[in-house]
């Protein structure tokens, strides 16, 4: 297929309305997120601690969790069959995911109480993630089909929108409950742009995804399975997303003593980082290419992780923050676009495993991380009894130690990558440059 006849084809299809569509929804699954966890403590203590006050904590780090499972469940199932079940219908049901999972768990009290209301707001949050999992399961695909020339740069400008999803919800649901505002407002609000997700996706037309426009079969697509450089793409996922997605995280519980700030203050600071640098993907990823940015990025998040295990005053922290955020801006969407450039025949059953893998890894490395600290501030205290003896300025000092080794623990992974990306990047430039694969 020409240039040309590439742009032809997609002439009739209203790009800006389903770029901004796609923006939207994105946006909206991160504002849900912010809202979740800001009204977690609210849950746990109107709904969990009457249930179960020894493991009330346990049920909300459950709540928290489940999201991820129910888009990495829904990405993987619903991507290999984007083109039979269509565009058209996932992403309006993305909307109703958002609004039903919303109004399960504000009137979940009203329909039934004890443990079935624990498992009821556990199925609002695992409705919601299901919503978040249809989001990314059509808008990769659309962004990589409508914008086959610029999939970096249009990839990370759309998952910009991600953290802005996150500053917005989590401004509002500071502001509200500053004012005052009761938990149902502020998780309610989700309700709002969902709606107008529907409205948007009403009498719009929908692409074929790039692989179907190509003639490519449901064979040919699952055979790119098998290619070997996908599934050194496919592991990488899952070692950028963890380097991204995990301290993230961990930022609020572990830095907050050691930076002597609000650890998720830093959050934001880095969601803030990752909404203004993905606008500028594009021509960086022209200059340098996915993979030689993605090997920059996992420079920088290897030497912002080992300076977040360093810091230990608000300036050094945000100094530290800013390294680690300049460097995994980039990862997410440029790792799909990478798997897009190099296997377009894979179509969305690649991205979407893209996507699973990068939400799976949480699941992994977070457990690790706690290991880590949980084990250097046993090792610190000499033995676990001398541990639960410690209190005041020796407990905090042992702690604080603890939280930097665990940072230093994942700052492994990026590094890893360097060898990867910079191998890839150095066959790629002894091959006269990296032109991306048409379909």
């Amino acid at each position: 297929m020409s240039h040309t006849e590439h742009v032809d084809s997609h002439a009739e299809y209203n790009k800006p309305r389903l770029f901004l569509v796609s923006v939207i929804a994105l946006a909206t699954a991160g504002m849900a997120a912010s809202l979740r966890a800001d009204v977690a403590s609210d849950l746990q203590r109107v709904f969990f601690d009457p249930i179960n006050k020894a493991h009330s904590t346990q049920m909300i780090g459950s709540f928290l969790g489940i999201p991820f499972l129910g888009f990495a469940f829904t990405i993987a199932i619903g991507s290999p069959l984007l083109d039979a079940i269509g565009m058209a219908l996932l992403l309006p049901m993305c909307a109703v995911c958002f609004i039903l999972g919303t109004l399960t768990i504000l009137f979940a009290s009203h329909f039934v109480s004890g443990p079935a209301l624990y498992s009821t707001i556990w199925a609002g949050a695992l409705i919601m993630g299901i919503g978040w999992g249809l989001v990314e399961t059509v808008i990769n695909p659309l962004m990589t089909t409508l914008y086959a020339d610029n999939k970096t740069g249009k990839l990370n400008a759309l998952h910009a929108w991600w953290p802005g999803g996150l500053i917005l919800g989590g401004l509002l649901g500071y502001g509200l409950g500053a004012a005052g505002v009761v938990w149902q407002v502020k998780l309610a609000l989700v309700i709002l742009p969902s709606i107008v997700i529907l409205l948007l996706c009403i009498g719009v037309k929908y692409p074929p995804t790039e692989r179907a426009a190509a003639g490519i079969s449901m064979g040919q697509m699952f055979r790119e399975l098998l290619n070997p450089m996908f599934l050194v793409l496919f592991a990488s996922m899952f070692l950028t997303a963890a380097s991204e997605l995990a301290p993230g995280q961990w930022v609020d519980l572990a830095l907050t003593r050691t930076v002597h700030m609000q650890g998720i203050l830093l959050l934001v600071y880095v969601s803030g980082i990752m909404f203004v640098a993905r606008h500028f993907a594009g021509p960086l990823s022209h200059k340098l290419s996915a993979i030689g940015l993605l090997w920059i990025s996992c420079l920088l998040a290897a030497l912002g992780l080992v300076a977040l295990s360093l810091a230990n005053s608000p300036v050094t922290g945000v100094l530290a923050a800013t390294v680690w955020g300049c460097g995994v801006c980039f990862m997410w969407p440029t790792m799909l676009a990478t798997a897009s450039e190099r296997f377009p025949r894979g179509g969305a059953l690649l991205m979407g495993l893209m996507g699973t893998a990068g939400t799976l890894s949480s699941t992994f490395v977070l457990p690790l991380m706690g290991h880590v600290f949980d084990t250097k501030k046993i090792q610190l205290a000499g033995s676990e009894a001398a541990f639960k003896a410690l209190s005041g300025d020796a407990l905090n000092d042992v702690l604080a130690q603890a939280s930097q080794a665990s940072f230093r623990a994942v700052a492994i992974l990026p590094a890893i990558l360097l060898i990867v990306f910079g191998c890839i990047w150095l066959y790629d430039r002894s091959k006269g440059g990296f032109k991306a694969v048409k379909p």
